[in-house]
C-alpha cells in the first residue's frame, strides 16, 4: 500500500505478538502509515523483538523503532525478574507476569513519538475478554490515558485532540484470530509466549502459550506456533 507524505500517520505499539500484528494490519487497512515502536524493556523473552521485526516487515510499515528502556532495572515481574517463576497455571486476581506501569510507560512512549511525527492516532493490542487480569488492558485505562494525551502535550493543547485505538479490547482471542486472518497476517512470524528460546519456540505451558492455543482452537484454524 503506497502512502503519500502527507498522509495519515499512526504510532503502532508492535510487540511481537498475535495481538499486536492484528493491530498493526487493521491500521494499515484503515489507510494509515505505520510507525511501529517495539519496547527492548529487558523481558526475558527477547525473540519477541525478532518476530516484532519480521512481522513489520511482512505487513510493510514506514520505520520500526526498537526503544531500549530498562524495566529489568526495577524488577518486580516475571517477565523482567529471572528470580520469579512464569507461572504455567493461570491464578486468581493480577498474576506476578504483570510488569509494573508496563502499559503507562508503552503509552507514554509511543505518544512522544506521535507528537514529534505528527500522528493523532496511537494503536495498542490491549485486550480486555481473553487477558490475563492485567489492570492495563481495560477500556477505563485506555479511555483515561487518552484524557491524559490531551491535557499533557502541546498538540492536544492547541486543538489536534490524540486517539488512543485498542480495536481488539472487547474481542476473543479467536474473534482476533479471525480478523487477522482476513486480512492477511502471517501469524507463524509472531511469538506470544512467556518464556520462548531464542528462537522464538514456545513452552506450550504459560499462560500466554495456552490462551493462543485455545484461540487458533476455537477460531478453526490451525495453529502456526512452533512448539519446542
Amino acid at each position: 500500500m503506497s502512502h503519500s507524505t502527507n498522509s495519515k500517520r499512526a504510532v503502532v505499539l508492535l510487540s511481537g505478538g498475535l495481538d499486536s500484528a492484528t493491530v498493526l494490519a487493521i491500521a494499515r487497512e484503515q489507510g494509515f502509515a505505520c510507525y511501529a515502536l517495539s519496547m527492548d524493556y529487558g523481558q526475558r523473552h527477547r525473540s519477541e523483538l525478532h518476530a516484532a521485526g519480521k512481522v513489520a516487515q511482512s505487513l510493510g510499515v514506514q520505520r520500526h523503532q526498537i526503544m531500549p528502556i530498562a524495566l529489568d532495572a526495577f524488577g518486580g515481574s516475571a517477565l523482567t525478574d529471572r528470580s520469579i517463576q512464569v507461572p504455567e497455571a493461570g491464578g486468581a486476581g493480577i498474576p506476578v507476569t504483570y510488569v509494573p506501569a508496563r502499559n503507562t510507560i508503552f503509552l507514554a512512549l509511543a505518544l512522544g513519538w506521535a507528537e514529534v511525527l505528527g500522528a493523532r492516532d496511537i494503536f495498542v493490542g490491549v485486550n480486555a475478554v481473553d487477558y490475563s487480569g492485567y489492570p492495563d488492558c481495560r477500556p477505563e485505562f485506555i479511555s483515561a490515558f487518552e484524557k491524559l494525551a490531551n491535557l499533557g502535550t502541546k498538540a492536544g493543547v492547541e486543538g489536534e485532540g490524540f486517539r488512543i485505538q485498542a480495536p481488539l479490547i472487547e474481542l476473543t482471542k479467536a474473534e482476533i484470530i479471525r480478523r487477522g486472518i482476513e486480512l492477511g497476517v502471517d501469524y507463524a512470524l509472531t511469538t506470544s509466549c512467556y518464556q520462548s528460546d531464542a528462537d522464538g519456540a514456545a513452552c506450550g505451558r504459560c499462560d500466554s502459550c495456552r490462551l493462543r492455543a485455545q484461540g487458533f482452537h476455537e477460531a478453526g484454524i490451525t495453529d502456526p506456533t512452533r512448539y519446542r
